[in-house]
Formats: C-alpha cells, sequence, structure tokens
C-alpha cells in the first residue's frame, strides 16, 4: 500500500482523487492549503506526491521546486494535475521536477495507470520516466471522470 500526498484546493477533486486511490489500494492523505503541504510531505514521507498547478498561496510549480530541494523528499515521484494547460506548461511543469502531468478533466483510466507506472518506475530506479508518462492528445476527445472501462477494482 503505498502512502500518497494530495495537494488540492478544490474538495470534489479530493474526493475523487481519494477515492480512486483507496479504491486502488493505495492510501491517500489530501491537504487543502498548499502553504502546509511541505510541512505534511516531510511528516507523512509519501511514495507519491500529486499536486494541482493552479493553487492559492503557494502554486503548484513552486511546491514542486521546493520537494525537488528538499533532501528528503528530492527522489518523491510527483504528478502534477491542471485543468488550465496552455502551450508550453507541460515543459515548465517537468522543468520544475514533475515526472506526469495529467489535464483535467482527468480521465480516471489515465490517473490511475500514471499512478501505478510511476509507483512502479519510482520503486525500480530513479531516472525519467518513459513517454507513455507524456500528457498525450490521442485527438480522440479524451476521457472525463465518467469514462467506462478500466475500473476493476
Amino acid at each position: 500500500m503505498a502512502k500518497i500526498l494530495i495537494v488540492e484546493d478544490n474538495a470534489l477533486n479530493i474526493k475523487l482523487f481519494c477515492d480512486l486511490l483507496a479504491a486502488h489500494g493505495h492510501q491517500p492523505e489530501a491537504v487543502t492549503d498548499s502553504r502546509n503541504a511541505l510541512g505534511a510531505a516531510r511528516e507523512l514521507r509519501p511514495d507519491l506526491v500529486i499536486t494541482d498547478i493552479q493553487l492559492p498561496h503557494v502554486s503548484g510549480l513552486e511546491l514542486i521546486r521546493l520537494i525537488r530541494k528538499d533532501e528528503d523528499l528530492a527522489e518523491v515521484p510527483i504528478m502534477a494535475v491542471t485543468a488550465y494547460s496552455a502551450q508550453g506548461d507541460e515543459e515548465r511543469i517537468r522543468a520544475a521536477g514533475a515526472q506526469a502531468y495529467v489535464s483535467k478533466p482527468i480521465s480516471v483510466v489515465k490517473f490511475a495507470q500514471t499512478v501505478d507506472e510511476l509507483l512502479t518506475i519510482s520503486s525500480e530506479e530513479p531516472g525519467e520516466l518513459p513517454e507513455s508518462m507524456a500528457n498525450d492528445d490521442d485527438g480522440g476527445g479524451g476521457g472525463g471522470p465518467g469514462e467506462a472501462g478500466g475500473e476493476e477494482v
């Protein structure tokens, strides 16, 4: 069971992420105020951090940078989630230190797959994640939170 820290200010997203992670056998811990996120990460020592990018007070990008500078947290994989994606955002997010990037509305299947890949890769060896971790746009319209399939628990 992986400990996963979620930094998100939207209650519905927190519920969705926590429910999905718990259904897949993980232990989610949510922080709604980004000013408390670094302290929570130090205390929890998570196996993965999932953070929104558009946060009040401390942005998700700044939080990613702070985690990467922390000696005890530097190797923890980070997945960024954002509703506002513009050209160049993924590059900025990855440059800050996130290994994965998922845009909202999330595909439930893609979210779970990305979490599993990050946890598997981080337990094997540190380094760059494969291209499958990219926020790929297949032109198919993507799936939303209610996407069917792949939800076997």
